[in-house]
């Protein structure tokens, strides 16, 4: 049996024996290890040394099964030494839904602090380390001198490694008959070009019909796209059809011309999870030949957005990378692997889908090339001549501009930015969505509408780990009052599929069941769907995750509601969004790492008396139930379900 540690970390350390420890780590940067820091060297946190521990890297968290044997725990925890004074980090020990023991805030060079609590009675034993709220650099975390006492039995070797699980499909195909698909409410400005393509799956061929298009707009019946221009402001209710061999479908359409664009969240892809700086010409091509190929447009996907790298870079060896930032005029000048900007512009456009580009308010970009300092309106103006529809507007190098860090600037020094280029945008000959990324500084979610932005994002660059998509998503709530139609928080892209942000993407490094959780928690909240993935290289798996139309719609609702956390109890949470037709959208989560029965009770969700509960992955009724609908949900997984009052009976037959 291993003897306790002393607990004050101010005297010498005892003699360290090392413990195994039998449990699965879940780590959003890097890899843990074994007595020895997250880059490799002996534990050392505040000069102070020690033989054995974990060293980890925020998020991180480490489950321990104990089944009730567990006496004690002890350890010393801190920021390890060689970040040096950088990172900033929280600790918590949790015994089963209780947290026994939380260090509070711990930076670079603070002295270890001692952790001594009491596990009798606790099953599972959760040691997590968290960011403190300001992303996670450099913040390598140790477990150091760890000591279970057990009353019998003691936990083995320690694997950093998942259970694995079988990619299993939910979705059932698409049927034969037509069924129209895809956002149900359109934007556009009065005198702006239109360009709408009806999504809809069946059977091909297909035909389309539009009643009750306004004066100003046609229709191509054959592909189902809608162009023109509408000079009158006003809302028109069209009825959109969809004919083939099979059959019929119809919905109502509302076409709404006025001030605000991007009414429902931007669906699409974009090239920063998958290519990074690898991006060219053709692999944008080949993004938009996937889209239309492999179906996802038949369901709504749009955007085809490049990401940074299209620009001429400020100091790259690169060939590819170099030439005139700008003309003589200082219009922009894409670099070589972009030789033809408008010509790519309308390849997109060709295939019915339109197409995003990147800028930065400094005079780089995050990645060094050229951004829109002091050239707001010419870049604006440009990317409209090009044909552009949609522009992701990244901080970077305005910290250069107002100096200081971002977390300490006033919220007009926030906004500036972000206020010219909309001004510019708005000069603009065409509709341009404005997707403002500044990585939630300033709370950026309550005046990211107020300066003109479509979506902004709330939080730092996520990455294809559970810690990543779990800490970025479900930190998303009490935001929900600042997101509705026109005006989305964004909780970055989607990391699904072949990503890699380069050369050599992989696969995902999230489970089958993450996967589902991910886009079930997404479309909650009502976030932008931004594929990040090689879409030329998409399993069967991935693409069914991406064209379940009814987890889609919840995504897409025209109320543009996003999700409120209602419930939680532990690592279960249940959340719930209204929906336009007076249903409510219901996702039962599982964020721990045993299969569990998670509880949606009618309380929480403001409901009474009898309900319909639909599966909306398996698109499977379940039945009416009172009170309450409980599920078993795996680890780090989803139940996502619909519930509606049922029809009045009674009234149908009168």
């Amino acid at each position: 049996m291993p003897t306790l540690l002393a607990a004050d970390p101010g005297v010498e350390t005892p003699p360290q024996a090392a413990v195994n420890l039998n449990g699965i780590m879940d780590q959003e940067y890097g890899e843990p290890r074994h007595d020895c820091s997250v880059d490799g060297h002996p534990l050392s946190i505040g000069g102070q040394k020690f033989e054995h521990g974990l060293g980890t890297h925020a998020n991180s968290s480490l489950q321990l099964t104990l089944n009730g044997k567990g006496e004690r725990f002890a350890a010393f925890v801190g920021v390890d030494d060689e970040v040096s004074q950088r990172g900033t980090v929280i600790f918590r020990v949790q015994g089963d839904d209780t947290i026994l023991w939380e260090s509070g805030v711990m930076r670079g060079g603070d002295r270890p602090k001692s952790i001594d609590v009491d596990l009798h009675g606790v099953k599972t034993l959760i040691l997590s380390v968290d960011s403190a709220g300001d992303g996670i650099d450099s913040d390598h975390a140790d477990w150091a001198g760890i000591n279970i006492r057990m009353s019998e039995g003691a936990p083995a070797t320690i694997t950093t490694t998942v259970p694995r699980e079988i990619p299993v499909i939910l979705t059932p195909a698409s049927p034969a008959e037509p069924r129209i698909n895809g956002t149900k409410v359109f934007g556009v400005r009065p005198g702006s070009p239109f360009f709408f393509t009806i999504a809809a799956t069946g059977d091909r061929p297909m035909t389309f019909t539009a009643r009750r298009l306004p004066k100003g707009l046609w229709l191509d019946r054959k592909t189902g796209r809608i162009t023109g221009v509408l000079k009158k402001t006003g809302e028109y209710r069209v009825t959109l059809g969809a004919k083939n061999a099979r059959g019929r479908a119809e919905r109502t359409f509302r076409i709404i011309c006025g001030p605000h664009i991007g009414l429902t969240p931007a669906m699409g892809w974009n090239s920063w999870n998958c290519f990074g700086s690898a991006v060219t010409a053709e692999r944008i091509e080949a993004a938009a030949d996937a889209m239309v190929n492999s179906g996802l447009i038949i369901h709504g996907w749009t955007y085809i957005n490049i990401d940074d790298f299209w620009e001429v870079h400020r100091d790259s060896e690169d060939s590819t990378l170099q030439g005139p930032h700008r003309d003589g005029r200082g219009n922009i000048l894409p670099n070589p692997r972009f030789p033809d900007m408008k010509g790519l512009a309308d390849y997109v456009h060709g295939k019915g889908l339109r197409i995003g580009i990147y800028s930065s308010p400094g005079p780089w970009t995050c990645g060094g090339c050229v951004g829109s300092w002091q050239h707001e309106e010419q870049d604006a103006r440009q990317y409209a001549q090009w044909g552009f529809d949609y522009l992701k507007y990244d901080w970077c190098s305005y910290s250069e501009i107002v100096g200081g860090d971002g977390h300490n600037y006033s919220r007009e020094t926030l906004e500036k930015p972000y206020r010219v280029m909309r001004a510019a945008l708005d000069k603009a000959p065409r509709d341009i969505l404005f997707s403002l990324c500044q990585y939630g500084m300033g709370k950026v979610w309550e005046w990211g509408a107020e300066v003109g932005g479509n979506s902004w994002r709330t939080t730092g660059d996520i990455v294809d780990t559970w810690p990543s998509v779990s800490r970025i998503g479900f930190q998303q709530e009490h935001r929900d009052q600042c997101a509705g139609p026109g005006h989305f928080n964004d909780p970055d892209m989607l990391v699904v599929g072949q990503v890699g942000w380069g050369k050599n993407p992989h696969p995902t490094r999230l489970t089958p069941n993450e996967q589902y959780t991910h886009l079930s928690l997404w479309c909650l909240l009502a976030a932008p769907l931004l594929i990040g993935c090689d879409m030329t290289r998409m399993d069967k798996f991935t693409l069914n995750l991406l064209t379940n139309d009814e987890v889609l719609e919840v995504d897409q609702d025209p109320l543009g509601r996003q999700a409120a956390s209602v419930a939680k109890e532990g690592v279960l949470e249940v959340w719930a969004k209204d929906m336009e037709d007076g249903s409510k959208a219901v996702g039962l989560f599982n964020r721990g790492a045993q299969e569990t029965t998670v509880t949606a009770k009618w309380s929480d969700l403001g409901l009474s008396g009898k309900q319909l509960v639909r599966d909306l992955w398996r698109q499977k009724d379940l039945g009416a139930f009172e009170n309450e609908f409980r599920a078993s949900v795996p680890r780090h997984g989803v139940v996502l379900v619909k519930i509606s009052r049922p029809a009045d009976t009674d009234s149908k037959k009168r």
